[in-house]
């Protein structure tokens, strides 16, 4: 393996980090509609455990509601359970043939409290930022060791990787930014 090599992969964690933290935050309301918020819910469909968004078109006809129509209304019953059970903290109507959530307002405690939760995903997808930089010096320091590359190119490396580290650090808390931005605003 190459300094490279190393570098490109720890690139890929990285990013990687940064589009895991993306799609934690699409889970956190925002107060408005979102059908991401759906994103997480699992729905016991014969027996399989299968994503909602396989199961039903999810919709928002406007800023406060959002409207499931499953393609097999068989699975209604099983998507309302599915919703009940998982951690949204909305309670779906079951009309007979399409699913309706109403998003309340949120709070401004809860906003708080979200708020918190975004920065702990923000921080969570910074440790895994860290521990590619990590891991990435790592082999280099064995490259170096092994003879493989010299020290002038080990420190040159090392210094592109802080940059990478540097850069999608950045991009996290960028994202973070952005949805407590959303979060506090009424």
């Amino acid at each position: 393996m190459q300094a490279t090599d190393i570098l490109k992969h720890s690139e890929e964690n990285m990013k990687k980090a940064v589009g895991n933290t993306q799609k934690e935050l699409q889970g956190i309301r925002t107060g408005r509609a979102n059908p991401g918020l759906l994103d997480r819910v699992v729905v016991d469909y014969y027996g399989a455990p299968t994503s909602l968004k396989q199961l039903a078109n999810i919709s928002t006809p406007d800023g406060r509601c959002l409207v499931i129509q499953p393609y097999d209304k068989n699975s209604l019953k099983d998507i309302e359970t599915a919703i009940n059970k998982s951690d949204i903290g909305m309670t779906p109507n079951n009309d007979g043939s399409v699913i309706r959530i109403v998003v309340p307002t949120l709070t401004e405690e809860r906003r708080k409290e979200l708020v918190k939760v975004i920065k702990k995903v923000s921080e969570d997808g910074k440790v895994v930022i860290r521990n590619a930089r990590r891991d990435g010096l790592e082999s280099m320091k064995k490259l170096e060791k092994d003879k493989a590359i010299s020290e002038d190119e080990l420190k040159k490396q090392q210094d592109h990787l802080q940059k990478l580290t540097d850069k999608y650090t950045k991009e996290i808390d960028d994202v973070c930014a952005n949805k407590e931005k959303d979060v506090m605003s009424v």
